[in-house]
């Protein structure tokens, strides 16, 4: 492990400091790529036009169109927080746009008896409620079948996306494609999520409507009260936070600080022990999306997207507290399946000097539902590709994967599924998360699977590459180790792409000791000063001197709040 401090060029943190940004801001924001105190302006005056999405135009026409003839439109979500989020946002966003709620229905597949997208019987299930118009949210681009089924049966379809195409194939014959990661989209933001595109279509919609003359733009509707759901959503998809995907998560929580968010977000945020006067990315995307996910993995994602899109506080209170107790069902399944991941992995890498550069897991025992989390804590602990899969419905092999560094685990796949022609079923995905299906016997076809991922890995990843290396923000300063420090800090839009801050510095332990067998509490001495600390999902101890990797948080209890240093690294 390597701890590397990120480099900041001087005269751009001097250049934000001059434009009033505080001093430490200013030298964390430069070392994060931010160039000039504009980036800053979280205004929704900044964001992206959404006729820079190609597509978008062509999309507004068909929805309008739809609206102005009161056509049924079928919404087809996917089973994660960022379909459910998509999904919410498309149906209040018609509904505010002029759309009878009578003729608005949505579907959302069942993960194990459907699989992700829109496939034909989801089709068919969609066909029930008799759309003129199919709109999918957060999938759709490599779901050629099932386009072609619903315009057999007489549906158009509106595909929005954010997934990668599948190289050199042509995109799905649906009337029309909206997706940043077309290859002749000019849009800015690569990385926005679902939720994010399909807001951006509702912006587009809402413009072509104005033309129309159905209201002007005092009295056109104010699709901004949708940022919370889409705050959410791009958040918990772990999307790039690049800077149009921060100014729309800041503007959601502005909207979430001042308690104008939707009645299943305040109640989520309540169960999950958060105050929504002061939320921060970090809770959408470690207390919020957990739950929701939940209810896709081991539920029914329907009742997530009733708790995001019912107007009634109380049924929205009933409904989060359904999603609480699914989540703690989720973490007591993921921790067994932990459990049995890490005997396998002790006889895996025991006679081994390094762990390989890309691993498969599988077991009976794994449920599908879970597999992509505990591919993620693999994947922190070995800091290596990581593919779990467990058995579906009839049988399949359904993986999960989670990457690293430098390992595009979408294009890895490709290649596999070229090497290895009838290996995969199907696959898609992101950089640093995928899926895949596998054929044939369970034994001998992850083995074939880990054997073919690993040669992959073999070719892309050096050593370097595979060293976990961790970015720094470097030493904290005595006189930002404060409350108004943290508190400043968690106002920020943090995320994957910009990272939170994670300052580093020597202390020397003073005390340790296990809290719940499992976390490390800490007693040290940090520059002349006694400091709190805590390393969660630790139990190794540290030796009296040591280098540690922290972020800074408030340890609050009863009413008390105290300073803490919540370690993520160590260097001896």
């Amino acid at each position: 492990m390597i701890l590397q401090t990120r480099d900041v060029p001087p005269r751009v943190a001097f250049a934000l400091e001059q434009a009033g940004v505080h001093p430490l801001l200013a030298r964390l924001l430069a070392a994060r790529g931010v160039r000039s105190a504009d980036e800053l302006d979280t205004s929704a005056a900044r964001l992206l036009p959404p006729d820079g999405l190609a597509g978008a135009p062509a999309a507004a026409r068909l929805l309008a169109d739809a609206i102005d003839a009161s056509e049924r439109i079928c919404v087809v979500a996917d089973y994660d927080c960022d379909g459910a989020t998509a999904c919410a946002v498309a149906l209040r966003g018609l509904a505010m746009l002029g759309a009878p709620r009578e003729t608005l229905a949505y579907v959302v597949p069942d993960r194990a008896r459907h699989g992700y997208g829109l496939t034909p019987p989801i089709v068919e299930l969609a066909a029930a409620h008799a759309p003129a118009l199919l709109l999918t949210v957060d999938n759709g681009i490599a779901s050629h079948a099932g386009v072609e089924h619903a315009r057999a049966l007489g549906m158009k379809v509106l595909v929005t996306d954010h997934h990668l195409p599948a190289a050199g194939q042509p995109l799905p014959a649906a009337d029309v494609v909206v997706n940043p990661n077309r290859p002749d989209c000019g849009f800015a933001s690569k990385s926005i999520a679902g939720v994010g595109v399909v807001f951006y279509v509702l912006l587009a919609a809402r413009a072509e409507l104005r033309a129309r003359g159905r209201f002007d733009a005092a009295q056109q509707p104010r699709l901004e009260a949708l940022l919370d759901l889409v705050a959410l959503g791009t958040v918990a998809d772990v999307v790039r936070l690049d800077a149009n995907n921060r100014r729309l998560v800041a503007l959601g929580l502005k909207r979430m600080r001042a308690a104008r968010m939707q009645p299943g977000v305040a109640a989520l945020l309540r169960v999950a022990g958060r105050d929504a006067s002061r939320a921060s990315a970090f809770d959408l995307g470690f207390a919020l999306g957990p739950r929701i996910n939940a209810a896709g993995r081991l539920a029914d994602m329907t009742l997530g997207i009733e708790c995001l899109l019912t107007d009634d506080a109380a049924r929205a209170h009933d409904l989060a507290v359904r999603l609480d107790a699914i989540n703690r069902e989720r973490r007591d399944v993921e921790s067994g399946m932990r459990e049995q991941a890490e005997q396998r992995l002790e006889t895996l890498l025991g006679p081994l000097d390094e762990p390989p550069a890309a691993l498969a897991l599988f077991d009976e025992g794994f449920h599908e539902g879970v597999v992509g989390i505990l591919a993620g804590r693999v994947k922190e602990r070995l800091h290596r590709p990581t593919f779990v899969f467990a058995r579906g419905q009839g049988g399949v092999l359904k993986g999960s994967g989670r990457s690293i560094p430098g390992f595009h685990l979408r294009d890895a796949l490709d290649l596999v599924s070229k090497r290895e022609p009838g290996l995969l079923q199907r696959f898609g995905g992101h950089a640093m998360a995928a899926g895949c299906t596998l054929a044939g016997d369970a034994a001998s076809a992850v083995a074939a699977f880990d054997a073919a991922l690993g040669r992959v890995a073999g070719e892309w990843l050096d050593a370097a590459a595979l060293a976990r290396t961790v970015r720094t923000d470097g030493p904290l300063a005595q006189e930002w180790f404060d409350v108004p420090t943290v508190l400043l800090l968690d106002e920020q839009v943090w995320g994957q792409g910009f990272e939170p801050p994670l300052f580093c510095d020597e202390v020397q332990v003073l005390q340790q000791r296990l809290v719940a067998d499992k976390h490390l509490k800490l007693r040290v001495r940090h520059g002349g000063q006694l400091r709190d600390a805590i390393w969660f999902n630790r139990i190794e101890p540290l030796p009296e001197r040591a280098t540690l990797a922290y972020r800074l948080a408030l340890d609050e209890w009863n009413g008390q709040r105290r300073l803490q240093m919540m370690v993520e690294a160590a260097r001896s």
